[in-house]
């Protein structure tokens, strides 16, 4: 939603005004041009800041400066903001040890990462009859990676599927912190800069690039390996 500039100096067409000074004091309730005179002999703008207000609420301040100072906040906003991906494993009841051992090592990651991992376990045929297979599947994964998450939510059954999600121990903004700083630590040395874990910091082949930070509202994206 776009919010127009509020109106300043000259643009200001009221009688008078209930004025506040720069640094906060309350002026009191003066005539529009002796406003504008006290702005101009302070080398500020008049800015009306309560339109609404009767009379308008108008204060003594450096426009300019405003401006940017309220557009280096909601930079800052953006920068900081999270966005949630949550990635998704699916596994078969029946799964053999060595897969198991490749969707364990996903799981891992992503949890390193800081994001959510969403566990489908997917049954087939006479799978559907022993659903128990699936619960201690979900289990056992769970408590092979309890140093780096925790059942945010429960293992239930979905339709032909059964489904945990495991949320990690860590932030993303702390690994972000992390990341950052063990960036700084490698900057300017040869080779590619690597994460705590000693991984690349790139990207892996399997795992597609999360959301783009800088929208108002954290964003939700579901990742499938």
């Amino acid at each position: 939603m776009h919010i127009s500039e509020p109106r300043i100096n000259d643009r200001i067409r009221v009688p008078e005004v209930r004025l506040v000074g720069p640094n906060g004091e309350q002026v009191g309730i003066v005539r529009v041009e002796d406003a504008l005179r006290l702005a101009a002999e302070a080398d500020l703008d008049l800015v009306e800041v309560a339109p609404e207000a009767r009379p308008p609420v108008a204060k003594l301040m450096d426009f300019g400066k405003y401006k940017y100072e309220t557009a280096m906040k909601a930079r800052e906003s953006r920068k900081n903001q999270v966005n949630t991906v949550i990635k998704e494993i699916k596994l078969r009841p029946k799964i053999d040890d060595h897969d198991y051992g490749t969707k364990k090592g996903h799981v891992v990651r992503f949890l390193k990462g800081g994001d959510k991992v969403k566990v489908t376990i997917m049954f087939r045929g006479r799978e559907q009859s022993r659903p128990e297979l699936g619960f201690r599947l979900l289990q056992r994964l769970a408590e092979d990676v309890a140093e780096l998450g925790f059942v945010e939510s429960a293992p239930r059954q979905d339709g032909r599927n059964m489904v945990m999600v495991l949320g990690p121990t860590k932030k993303k903004t702390v690994v972000r912190q992390e990341k950052r700083r063990e960036a700084e630590r490698t900057k300017g040395g040869e080779g590619t800069a690597t994460t705590q874990d000693g991984t690349a910091a790139a990207p892996a082949d399997d795992e597609t690039v999360g959301a783009t930070p800088g929208t108002d509202v954290p964003s939700t994206q579901t990742e499938q390996v």
